[in-house]
């Protein structure tokens, strides 16, 4: 009785968790897109990151750790950070670099134009704000590792973070990667469909997971990532990025017709998921290197606002409240 109540929670979890994984890359693909990016690190950034490979492939999936029903909330709110579909904000001129701006820019014109079919900013989602995010705290640490070895200081905290930011980075960069998670046909194709391609809700799995997972030996992409290169705006080439990827989409279900993701699929449909893994992998590189070189900056000193009713009258003690004789004697 007790080994069959066992193998049914085993079971339950495991159909729990199937909607929560089959829409990633799976643990392999994001794994392989920052072990690349690690072995691509060149010699003028901190060492610490090749010596720490383990922990930043490690946590490559971290994110998809975080969507179970188990812990409900954090699923909720980490859900948008994974996709954006940018058909719905094509009428945005160009995405404004913080999130809280973007969010309020889709209501406003959703509220100037009722009849578009524009989703609240949650459904479309805030993928390229998830991604700059976690690079801004990279970047952070980085600088508090400067700090650290500049004052003699040991570096292991601000070594621990930024191989944790660089990890977490690689998760959402990789996903970025995915055409699906850059547009509304993340899972099975939407509105006119005059080629016919799938409908069916299982393309996501199948492209990212399924395929990548029967194909892993031949989806090394070492050869296809080179030097990185410096971000002028790592927030606009980000979304640029998102954009090269989205322009791959219908490629990818013109594939799947051509059943290239089935099984060990075909030689084209390999060859696609390899450049577009080789695209994460070069991207993440890009903002490591980027991140590091910008950490070198410092930011202006913080100065508290000052209060002109203070500046001239300096701090007296109220009649009504005057200091006690005997601190010692005073009780809470």
């Amino acid at each position: 009785m007790r080994k069959n109540i066992i193998r049914f929670v085993i079971i339950a979890a495991a159909i729990v968790m199937v909607p929560i994984l089959a829409l990633t890359w799976g643990d392999n693909g994001h794994m392989l897109i920052n072990r690349t990016a690690v072995e691509k690190i060149p010699a003028d950034m901190p060492q610490f990151l090749k010596a720490g490979e383990s922990h930043i492939v490690y946590n490559g999936p971290e994110p998809d750790r975080w969507r179970s029903n188990l812990e409900k909330t954090l699923a909720e709110e980490n859900a948008p950070d994974h996709f954006i579909d940018l058909e719905y904000v094509d009428w945005m001129k160009q995405l404004p670099e913080d999130r809280y701006t973007y969010i309020r820019e889709i209501y406003q014109y959703k509220a100037k134009h009722p009849d578009a079919d524009v989703p609240g900013p949650e459904k479309i989602g805030f993928q390229p704000y998830a991604a700059i995010e976690v690079f801004d705290r990279l970047k952070v640490a980085f600088r508090e590792y400067r700090h650290a070895q500049k004052a003699g200081r040991s570096t292991a905290d601000a070594e621990a973070n930024a191989l944790f930011y660089a990890g977490w980075l690689g998760h959402y960069v990789g996903d970025g990667a995915n055409p699906m998670h850059t547009s509304i046909q993340y899972n099975g194709w939407v509105g006119p469909n005059p080629n016919g391609y799938t409908t069916s809700h299982d393309i996501h799995y199948k492209f990212e997971s399924g395929f990548v997972n029967q194909n892993l030996d031949d989806l090394k992409i070492d050869n296809m990532v080179g030097a990185p290169k410096l971000l002028e705006n790592p927030f606009q080439d980000y979304v640029a990025y998102l954009r090269q990827s989205q322009s791959k989409v219908e490629e990818a279900y013109a594939l799947d017709k051509q059943c290239a993701f089935d099984g060990r699929g075909t030689a084209a449909g390999r060859e696609f998921v390899r450049q577009r893994l080789a695209s994460g992998a070069q991207m993440l590189l890009n903002m490591w290197y980027t991140a590091w070189v910008d950490s070198a900056q410092e930011p202006e000193p913080y100065h508290p606002p000052k209060s002109p009713k203070h500046e001239t009258k300096p701090c007296q003690p109220s009649p009504g409240n005057p200091p006690a004789k005997d601190a010692k004697t005073q009780t809470r």
